[in-house]
């Protein structure tokens, strides 16, 4: 039996995808979380053989939880996501992700994923694949990056300026740069894309 673990805050999907996983022969759901730090300590404290991850999750998310699943204990890890961007599956596959796939797919997909991944090999959507292949290098700067990425939970001008050592004007500057590049309002949203696109 391939023991699994399903991390996902929204109850409906959760349940319906866990009942639905236990119809088949040789799948055993050990566990339903609803949140990242949930789904961290039930993992280490169960090891299922494979954590089926919502991306987006509540207290954390599900590329850091399995980040830091994969830092203590041998379990292997498939991300879904309903926004699979290219930048998402980079995160992803850089925290240690061995499957990654939208939630799009039927039940039946992710049990055949599932199977693959316990079985020690990797799986990627390819429709997710030949995105982030296709997708556009940064137009930002190393310095740019460095400002959105000490901004990225709403810091101040001042608070970033503070962390990167640079003086407020300067940090104005990459700002004023980084909404021009982007073609974006504020920073807020240029964090998102910039997150979105694996750039941060």
């Amino acid at each position: 039996m391939i023991r699994v673990l399903i991390a996902d805050d929204e109850d409906m999907i959760r349940s319906a995808l866990s009942a639905l996983l236990r119809l088949e022969g040789d799948i055993d759901v050990v566990a339903e979380c609803r949140d990242g730090e949930e789904a961290v300590a039930e993992a280490v404290r169960l090891v299922p053989d494979v954590c089926l991850f919502d991306v987006e999750m509540p207290r954390l998310d599900g590329i850091e939880a399995a980040a830091r699943v994969r830092r203590v204990v041998r379990t292997r890890i498939v991300a879904v996501t309903r926004h699979a961007r290219p930048g998402v599956l980079r995160r992803a596959l850089a925290a240690g992700v061995d499957g990654f796939l939208p939630k799009s797919r039927r039940a039946q997909d992710v049990a055949e994923v599932i199977r693959q991944v316990a079985a020690g090999r990797r799986y990627v959507d390819p429709e997710i694949a030949a995105d982030a292949l296709s997708d556009e290098r940064s137009p930002l700067t190393d310095r740019e990056l460095d400002v959105l990425r000490a901004g990225r939970r709403g810091e101040t001008i001042s608070q970033i300026a503070a962390v990167l050592h640079l003086s407020p004007g300067t940090v104005r500057n990459h700002v004023s740069s980084i909404l021009g590049k982007l073609r974006v309002a504020t920073r807020q949203q240029a964090a998102i894309e910039a997150e979105e696109r694996g750039w941060i």
